[in-house]
């Protein structure tokens, strides 16, 4: 025959275990990931490397590592968001453009490398029109053949 209090001290254990897993969640904060200009720009240094020795893998790899240790450095951003077009991940590489052009408002290739990703892989028409305006707008020169796109863009978008 069972024991009457050890049964009765595992029924309570038991109830204190169900009521501490009934208790409030509790709340976890994002944190913000750790930078590192430094560690980020041997990355950068890196992924150009195997850019150009043809292992896109590693060099997409290496610059997500970039960015993640520097958000704020926009040819790392660039770079990154140009290897994942040649992926054909069109919506990824916009993505990472948008953050970019968030973060460094005034660098012109972001907007135009956005405006070209836009129009010709999402269709998005709207914001390749507005992305052309603000890259002709910063780049300081007339360049023609923009020009050419704006208008192009300006009528379809009629």
């Amino acid at each position: 025959m069972p024991d009457f209090r050890l049964c009765r001290l595992l029924g309570l254990l038991g109830a204190l275990w169900l009521a501490g897993c009934a208790g409030p969640a509790v709340e976890q904060q994002a944190e913000e990931p750790e930078t590192n200009p430094a560690l980020a720009a041997e990355y950068a240094r890196r992924a150009m490397s195997a850019w150009e020795q043809g292992d896109r893998g590693a060099a997409v790899e290496a610059w997500r590592q970039a960015v993640a240790l520097n958000p704020e450095d926009p040819v790392a951003v660039n770079n990154l968001a140009l290897a994942l077009k040649e992926q054909n991940r069109f919506a990824e590489a916009a993505d990472l453009l948008e953050q970019g052009v968030t973060r460094s408002p005034r660098v012109a290739e972001l907007h135009y490398n956005l405006a070209v990703i836009s129009e010709l892989y999402l269709l998005e028409l709207d914001k390749a029109l507005t992305h052309y305006r603000v890259y002709q707008d910063l780049a300081g020169e007339e360049n023609a053949e923009v020009d050419g796109w704006i208008a192009d863009l300006e009528r379809r978008l009629q």
